[in-house]
């Protein structure tokens, strides 16, 4: 409950910020011609270390960075590493592991001479390696027996997956080269390593694994722009 008020509070800030910045951007007049700045823009997601304050099971953070191209487009990448505990009906298990993402955004705000704010959609292609652990399992093969619970962790390593994501969000400059920014994600698995007798449902870097593979995201992003030239 705490994490979905913080969400909600954090949303209704980024809109208002973005709001607020877009007025106070079309205030400035200026009749010479810009030259726009190119470079590398880096963070961290400041969602995931908030969330595991309230949520002792989980220990995750990522690293973002997107390089300008031109006008519109920009190339992305995020990496990360997650350690997770999970309870999922008859069973509890572990997740610890790494995972890197490549894509690009495209920009379809139409900024005013000396803005960079963006509204962006984008895509991601995402790899994972991680192990797993499953720590505890029930099982209940007849109506008229005792429930048995299994208590001996077993660990797989080695595993991994690979996924494409549809991204869109906003960044909103609100000092000077420091942008906050919002994304949400939708998720597709095309391929993962399994172990024997036990499905993955939660990779890192795509979070908990749905029906039919699919799944779902969204972070909260602090960074930096870096501008190497201007043209």
């Amino acid at each position: 409950m705490k994490s979905k008020i913080i969400s909600k509070y954090i949303i209704n800030l980024f809109f208002v910020l973005f709001v607020f910045t877009v007025h106070a951007q079309k205030k400035e007049q200026d009749t010479v011609k810009l030259k726009e700045p190119y470079g590398l823009r880096v963070g961290v997601d400041i969602f995931q270390p908030v969330y595991g304050l309230f949520d002792k099971n989980i220990n995750a953070y990522e690293i973002v960075a997107d390089f300008r191209l031109n006008k519109k487009f920009w190339i992305a990448a995020e990496a990360g590493y997650s350690d997770t505990f999970h309870e999922v009906d008859f069973f509890k298990f572990s997740s610890q592991g790494s995972y890197y993402k490549i894509g690009a955004d495209y920009n379809v705000y139409k900024n005013k001479p000396g803005m960079q704010n963006m509204i962006t959609g984008g895509l991601r292609y995402g790899i994972g390696f991680f192990s797993q652990t499953l720590e505890e399992y029930t099982v209940n093969a007849d109506y008229f027996l005792p429930v048995q619970t299994v208590d001996t962790p077993q660990t797989f390593d080695n595993l991994s997956a690979h996924w494409i994501e549809l991204v869109g969000g906003l960044k909103v400059e609100v000092l000077h080269n420091l942008y906050l920014g919002m994304t949400v994600s939708g998720k597709r698995m095309i391929y993962s390593k399994e172990p024997e007798n036990f499905k993955n449902l939660f990779v890192p870097g795509f979070n908990r694994v749905y029906v039919n593979d699919f799944g779902f995201g969204f972070t909260y992003t602090i960074s930096y722009f870096l501008p190497f030239y201007k043209k």
